[in-house]
């Protein structure tokens, strides 16, 4: 199986960090971010990886090349202007190739073993995520959780930003910007979501105050 990892994105929020570094490549304890990524893929043997890029893009192409210092083989989705998740997601389908992939958010900050994912969807499924409790720091949750299945939107669990995703999702989404969620609530209504729950340690660096925990870890 494929993954897309989601870089593309300015990372406003970070500034005045992301003014010269796109935000994947931000070091977590000397580590840049996207690395640790790689290199939690490649322990789960996904070795295949397209990246989506926009937001100095050229910077983490080079830094990371064609994956081979990796042990990997990484293919680059380019956008002319930014696509949001689903947009981006989108777009690289043709790169991805697979019926289903990984998707992985280029700012979260995990201990999550990718190789618990399942091997693939169940036969109805159009997606399976990775949800964690609600953190504190959140006024508001994602979804509600039961036995294996995303129940409804709600509170008590927020989406981890890893996932699987199959390409039907995409059969009836917008051309252009979008967001994934859309489709996500749209498979959610339909019964097509499974999930699972990740304990472990989660961050969404998404502000500076997020960054300075994720070192702190």
């Amino acid at each position: 199986m494929k993954a897309i990892i989601l870089a593309a994105g300015r990372g406003a929020r970070l500034a005045p960090l992301t003014d010269t570094t796109p935000k994947p490549l931000l070091p977590i304890n000397g580590q840049p971010l996207i690395v640790r990524q790689l290199q939690q893929l490649r322990a789960a043997n996904i070795t295949n990886v397209v990246i989506n890029l926009y937001h100095l893009g050229d910077l983490i192409e080079r830094a990371l090349g064609n994956g081979e210092k990796f042990g990997m083989q990484i293919a680059y989705s380019h956008e002319q202007s930014l696509l949001e998740t689903g947009g981006g997601i989108k777009k690289a389908l043709p790169l991805l190739e697979d019926d289903e992939f990984v998707v992985c958010n280029g700012d979260i900050y995990t201990d999550f073993n990718f190789s618990t994912l399942p091997k693939a969807l169940a036969p109805n499924d159009s997606a399976h995520l990775v949800l964690t409790s609600t953190p504190k720091t959140r006024e508001s949750g994602d979804f509600d959780y039961s036995q294996g299945r995303v129940t409804n939107r709600g509170n008590n669990f927020v989406y981890c930003g890893i996932s699987i995703f199959s390409r039907r999702i995409f059969g009836n989404s917008p051309e252009g910007a979008f967001s994934s969620r859309d489709l996500l609530f749209e498979a959610m209504n339909q019964g097509q979501l499974s999930a699972q729950i990740h304990r472990g340690q989660w961050t969404d660096i998404g502000t500076l105050g997020d960054y300075q925990k994720a070192n702190d870890n």
